[in-house]
């Protein structure tokens, strides 16, 4: 149960991150390898580095930051990510029913789920894949079918739209900072300023997430029956459900915003010596 589904991957080599000092027990990491999260992460990798290059091609189009391409190399470095990330899951499972979380993502319609989320979020990777399955999604949606509200049901059971759109707005806001920090924002540019910018922002970012997120489920879970919906979405709604939601969340989060502050302080470090 990924619900980090939109995002800026990586984490900055850059910076001196500190891995947290919890325990990795034999338990959570079968769970962290049960959820597909290696995989993923080497997915949210390639988007990141997509990301940071698509990027670089609109602010600095002459090429005047040819060192571009590396610095995004280093900031989206996916061994430090899987490190980060699988220590914080860790922690944050600290007093959770991971035995719970086992029996489900282990048994054979948990592991056909992470499977298909693992495939779909690839396959997106490809622009005319995703475009096609945003497509797919509005007809559904206009259409009312069946299977699109079974989807609103799980996607409003693990609160999906909120906690993106949130996630957002706080890596929006880091890499606001990041430029602050870097120098190709004046400093004078108070929090509230930069906080009253990004908010302008939401209801741009909730309909692209909604549409994002739509698509990518319905895609994802296309080869997958009502009955096995509705069992996912009944366990999203245990208590386990809930704290693994959460312990991803935290896991996921800080990492998110680190790395879109660094990748902020490194635009605008590439942008001053541009125009130097």
């Amino acid at each position: 149960m990924f619900n980090r589904f939109v995002s800026v991957a990586g984490l900055s080599a850059l910076s001196c991150l500190a891995t947290p000092a919890f325990a990795q027990t034999a338990e959570t990491d079968v769970l962290f390898d049960a959820l597909g999260l290696p995989e993923m992460i080497e997915i949210m990798h390639d988007e990141g580095v997509s990301y940071g290059l698509e990027l670089g091609r609109n602010w600095f189009p002459d090429g005047n930051a040819l060192s571009w391409p590396d610095t995004v190399a280093k900031i989206y470095d996916p061994s430090v990510m899987l490190e980060v990330v699988k220590a914080d899951f860790a922690g944050a499972l600290v007093g959770d029913d991971v035995p719970a979380m086992i029996a489900f993502f282990k048994s054979d319609v948990g592991q056909k789920f992470v499977a298909l989320e693992v495939s779909a979020r690839r396959a997106m990777l490809d622009d005319a894949v995703e475009t096609a399955a945003k497509d797919k999604a509005l007809i559904a949606r206009a259409d009312k079918s069946a299977r699109f509200d079974l989807i609103a049901e799980f996607v409003d059971t693990n609160d999906l739209i909120e906690t993106n759109v949130v996630s957002t707005l706080n890596t929006n806001f880091a890499f606001y900072s990041g430029l602050v920090k870097g120098g190709a924002i004046d400093e004078s540019m108070t929090e509230t300023q930069i906080l009253a910018d990004i908010s302008n922002q939401e209801p741009e970012i909730r309909a692209n997430t909604t549409e994002w997120i739509n698509a990518y489920l319905l895609l994802a879970y296309d080869p997958a029956t009502d009955d096995e919906i509705r069992d996912y979405i009944a366990f999203s709604k245990t208590d386990a459900g809930v704290q693994i939601n959460d312990a991803l969340l935290a896991a996921f989060d800080e990492y998110f915003k680190t790395v879109s502050n660094n990748l902020g302080f490194e635009a605008s470090r590439a942008m001053i010596s541009a125009e130097l």
